[in-house]
This record gives C-alpha cells, structure tokens and sequence, in this order.
C-alpha cells in the first residue's frame, strides 16, 4: 500500500511541476452599506494560490496529512498593501475580527470550488486584501487576493464571492 502511496505522489508531483493541472481563482466582491444602498464591484482580483495548499494537496494526495479539504471556508479580511505572492501563509494586515464560515458549493461546472461569506465590520477600515483559509484562526492559506481599497465604516458588509477553477490537462 505504501508503495502505491508514493507513486500517486509522485505522479502528482510530475503533473504539479508540468503544468498538467492547473488552478486559477477569481475574487467578487459585493458591498453593502448600512443605508441600504449595494455596490457590485465584480471580480476584483484572479491569482494567487498559494504553495502552502498546493503543497498540502500534494499530502494529502499521498495520504500523509489526515486533512479533509472541506475544512477551507473561513474567509478573511485586511488592509495589507503588499504584493499577494505564492509564498504567503497569511493575510498582511488581517482586521482583527472573527473570520467568517463561507458556503461550499460547486460553481457553474463540476470542476469549480465556490465559497461565499459576507462580513460585517464593527470599525472603519480601508480593506485590501482577502485570504481563504482551512481553520477560524491560523491555519492553511489557500488563496490571498489583493485589490483595490474597498472603504468600509461599521455596520458595513462586504460579500467575498471566491472560486477555484481546477483544469485537467493544463
């Protein structure tokens, strides 16, 4: 079994490296301000998956992390201004309030991972960035999007809209 456990490994990690599987992400963002009126800002950014889950989907592909990938769907906010990079494991500046728990369902076709939060702030802040990660605290960075200051005072909410396009074949 074990030998059968490396060679799935291995050969998702030949397919990782050869571009054979490839993962693009979108972000949408929708705003709701507290007198009602709503701003569809669209898709605000597309990148950036991080090595930190490709490298765990890598684990768990082998079997080694015991992590189900159910758990990434709390949602994250902050006001980071530096650049999103593969290399991040967290969000630059979170805003220091509760995550929230987003939806989990396909998107417009079986190959696409769609999670939906909405949070709402208690203070004003000039939101930057998102990141979608596996546990309400800590935990795995999947993804980090930076786009755009979406200002935003207390009792506003932004709607974070945000999928995983998985493509066979590269």
């Amino acid at each position: 079994m074990d030998k059968i456990r490396i060679f799935v490994g291995d050969v998702v990690d030949r397919m990782l490296r050869r571009g054979r599987v490839s993962f693009t992400s979108t972000l949408r963002l929708r705003v709701f301000r507290r007198g009602g009126e709503v701003e569809d800002l669209g898709v605000v950014s597309r990148k950036c998956v991080t090595t930190a889950f490709v490298n765990l989907l890598v684990d768990a592909l082998k079997d080694t992390t015991g992590l189900n990938f159910d758990q990434f769907k709390y949602h994250d906010s902050g006001t980071g201004t530096g650049d999103e990079a593969v290399g991040n494991t967290g969000l630059g500046t979170p805003c220091a309030e509760a995550r929230d728990t987003g939806t989990q369902v396909e998107g417009a076709s079986a190959n696409i991972y769609k999670s939906v939060a909405t949070h709402t702030y208690a203070d004003a802040f000039a939101i930057t960035e998102h990141g979608l990660f596996n546990v309400s605290t800590v935990g795995v960075l999947m993804d980090r999007s930076k786009f755009a200051a979406v200002n935003v005072v207390s009792g506003d909410k932004i709607e974070f809209t945000y999928q995983l396009t998985c493509t066979a074949g590269g």
